[in-house]
Formats: C-alpha cells, structure tokens, sequence
C-alpha cells in the first residue's frame, strides 16, 4: 500500500471530509437528512462553500499553507495543467510535514501539561497520587466496598480535555461500564484504586501516565477524569471484554496512521481508557 493511501494527508482529508459530509443518510442517523433539490441547486454557493470547508481545515494540522498558492493549484488541477510536484514527490514532503505537526504540537501540549499540574499541585484540595503526574480531587466521599488495585470495577465517567472538551464518557457507551483497571492507562487504574463504593473523584492525568504520543487523542494531551464508583467489584466482565476489543481495534487501525494524529484531533471511543498496545 502506497504511502499516499496510508497516511492522512490534509488536503485530501479536507475533500473528502467534505464529500462524506454532503452525503446521503444512513441507517444509523437519528434524525433524517434534508431531502436536497439538485436541479435547482446553486452549483456556486455549494463550490465556494467547499472552498471555505478546505480552506478551514488548512489551518488544523498546524502546518502553514499558502493559500493562494492552494487556489492555483486548485484551478490548475481542474484545467487539466500538471502540478508542480510529482506524486513521489507530494506525498514525502506531506508526510515530513504531518511529522513536523505532531512534534511541534506534542511538545506544546507537554510544556501546557507540565505547567498544569505544577500548578494544580498547590491547589485547595488536590491530593497527589504521583508527584507531578497524577492528582485528584474529592468531589462526593463513598462510603461502600474498596476498590482492589486490580479489581474490575463498575463506573461512570467524563473524559475531558484541558479546555474541557469532552472526549469520551460512559454516557455515551449506554451507561455505567465494568472496567478491568489492569488494561486501562497508568492514571486511569492508580487512580481509581482504592476508592469506595459511591465516590466521586475528578482525577488529573499526566500525559506520561495517559496515552503519550499514541492513541487516538491528540499528542501528550493532558487527561481530567471525573469517575463515580458503582460498583468496587463487578462481575459483568462480557461487558468490559466488548468494550476493550473495540478499543484494541481502533488502537490497531489507529497505529497505520501518523503516530495517530490526524487533520483534525478524533476523539477517543466512548469506552475505557485503554492501555495502547504499542511499544
């Protein structure tokens, strides 16, 4: 398989993204699409308006396009003219391009991490687990079972961002899941050990005890979870073992990508915080 298939490369993502999006519904779809009248469709709002959609999303991998150099090779294209670059060419240059985005971005995202949690260390409340890596708050004391540390037990959670972007929740996967701690990240299982039946902590994970460079989340991400204990000890493990096939599957696909970031940053699947099975 050629590079130019295995990796996102920006400009290619940015049309298809936007022809995925103008696409029919499907079975799946809550809510049914608008029904689209083509013959008397303004060709000329749809085109500019896949233009604004590209020319959005050159500005989401961190990397500096000339946009009118863009429009050229734009036109150039639909006349038929050759390009400047060879496709050899083309997909080197977007793949050193896309390396130099995930470096300059993960190392922003640690300097960000590392300040936050030397901060939040000194904050009213904190309790740190690892000095400098894992923290939490108590929000709701419990007072049933203990979580063992290596117990599988049954949660509810919110996964967010810094910003507090949401990108995963057992919400979202139906309700409380059962998770095995001993298959979730460092932060996720040291964190949760220990806790009792009916707390609520909102736990602060380093991006050395989270996903790293790796995974579906955009690189050295700093990770808040705000986890309720159900149940210390559950033994509805079917439910787990459903929900880590699928992540080790989105894990697996994810590692043919570019050390798993993308145009845009995806979002993690709405299931335990898996362990990432790369080296």
């Amino acid at each position: 398989m050629s590079t130019l298939k295995k990796c996102s490369l920006v400009a290619i993502t940015a049309v298809m993204a936007a022809m995925v999006g103008c696409g029919p519904s499907t079975p799946t779809d809550k809510k049914q699409a608008p029904v689209v009248d083509v013959k008397n469709m303004d060709m000329k709002k749809v085109s500019e308006a896949l233009g604004n959609f590209i020319g959005k999303s050159l500005n989401t991998a961190g990397i500096q396009f000339d946009v009118d150099g863009v429009v050229k090779g734009v036109r150039e294209g639909a006349a038929g003219k050759p390009s400047p670059m060879s496709d050899e060419e083309y997909e080197k240059v977007m793949v050193q391009l896309q390396q130099q985005a995930v470096t300059a971005v993960s190392e922003k995202n640690m300097e960000e991490a590392n300040a936050f949690m030397e901060k939040n260390a000194k904050a009213k409340g904190v309790v740190e687990i690892v000095p400098g890596k894992l923290q939490y708050t108590l929000l709701e004391e419990g007072k049933g079972a203990v979580v063992p540390e290596h117990g599988t037990p049954m949660i509810n959670y919110t996964g967010k961002y810094m910003d507090g972007t949401v990108f995963g929740s057992s919400e979202a996967a139906g309700g409380p899941i059962t998770v095995p701690i001993d298959q979730t990240i460092p932060g996720f299982s040291k964190g949760i050990a220990g806790m009792k039946e009916g707390e609520k902590r909102r736990l602060f994970v380093h991006p050395e005890m989270g996903y790293g460079t790796t995974g579906q989340l955009p690189p050295n991400s700093l990770l808040i979870f705000d986890i309720e204990v159900v149940k210390a000890e559950s033994p509805e493990k079917d439910t787990a073992d459903a929900f880590q096939s699928q992540i080790d599957e989105d894990l697996e696909s994810d590692d043919q990508d570019a050390q798993g970031f993308d145009a845009e940053p995806t979002v993690a699947p709405a299931a335990i915080p898996a362990k990432s099975n790369k080296k």
